[in-house]
């Protein structure tokens, strides 16, 4: 049978991309953020991730107003990178993995959550630039990817215990699904940063540093946490912090925390945070 066997959590910073693209990541500013991913991108390629279901948000590129699902789930073969401002990134085809994409989308659904089937979707940056934290600059990604969009833009979003509900709900699918595969799943976004308005720039360093805290040892504690809470703490942006919710519902209790990132200074008006959990007997 399938099994989760680590959860990776990290922002999804479009800068990051950018940074990267251009052969900027031995800059100054930029060194000391892709130094934090030396010990993640060293782990990843010792356990072989055979899939990554990827819990991000979409940036108007896939939806729009027209269209706001709050939670997608991408069964195609392959997801193709999404144009934005600066052009598509020049990153490989996102491969997926549809026959356990599918499977996640029956069991989900039959456990009662409206999840959107997606056949066509481009992805931007919330899942290319994960990708690129943890796996470089290869010409091809060497895990199949499935693609899991949440709206974090419109209000309303899910609230943070229905994130962490769905979390154990894929578990259940990963856990029901007949081939031996090692799957992690992995949480984007936040931390901390408000992009608008009279607290645009806002960085709240102690919140992210006790959400860290408590994402290891005690989830069900940030769970409870209400919209306004996100809001007030950690931005209007912040919120994006739910979808890490999903990475950590899918995962043991007693998962146990092997690496931590956080970079406080803003990297471009955001806080920027990363830690990797794994299951007992991964």
């Amino acid at each position: 049978m399938a099994k989760i066997i680590a959860g990776v959590a990290t922002s999804h910073i479009p800068n990051i991309g950018v940074a990267l693209d251009t052969g900027k990541a031995g800059d100054p500013q930029w060194k000391p953020v892709f130094e934090g991913y030396d010990y993640s991108k060293k782990w990843i390629a010792d356990k072989k991730p055979d899939v990554v279901i990827l819990v991000y948000n979409d940036h108007a590129s896939a939806f729009s107003l027209e269209l706001i699902p709050t939670f997608a789930i991408g069964c195609a073969n392959e997801f193709q990178p999404a144009q934005t401002v600066w052009g598509p990134r020049p990153v490989p085809v996102v491969k997926g993995h549809p026959e356990l994409a599918w499977h996640i989308a029956q069991s989900t659904i039959l456990d009662e959550f409206d999840m959107t089937v997606v056949n066509r979707m481009d992805v931007d940056h919330g899942l290319t630039v994960p990708l690129s934290l943890m796996f470089g600059q290869p010409d091809d990604w060497p895990c199949k990817v499935i693609p899991l969009a949440v709206n974090v833009v419109q209000f309303p979003p899910p609230t943070g215990n229905r994130c962490y509900s769905l979390g154990k709900a894929i578990r259940k699918a990963v856990e029901t699904f007949d081939e031996d595969l090692k799957v992690m799943i992995w949480g984007t976004g936040g931390m901390s940063h408000q992009l608008q308005g009279a607290r645009a720039g806002l960085i709240n360093a102690e919140f992210d540093k006790q959400f860290l805290d408590k994402l290891s040892a005690d989830p069900e504690a940030l769970a409870r946490l209400s919209h306004v809470d996100y809001v007030r703490e950690a931005g209007s942006e912040g919120i994006e912090l739910i979808m890490w919710l999903i990475m950590r519902g899918a995962l043991d209790t007693e998962a146990h925390e092997i690496y931590r990132f956080h970079y406080g200074v803003p990297v471009s008006n955001t806080a920027l945070g990363h830690m990797i959990l794994e299951n007992p007997r991964s």
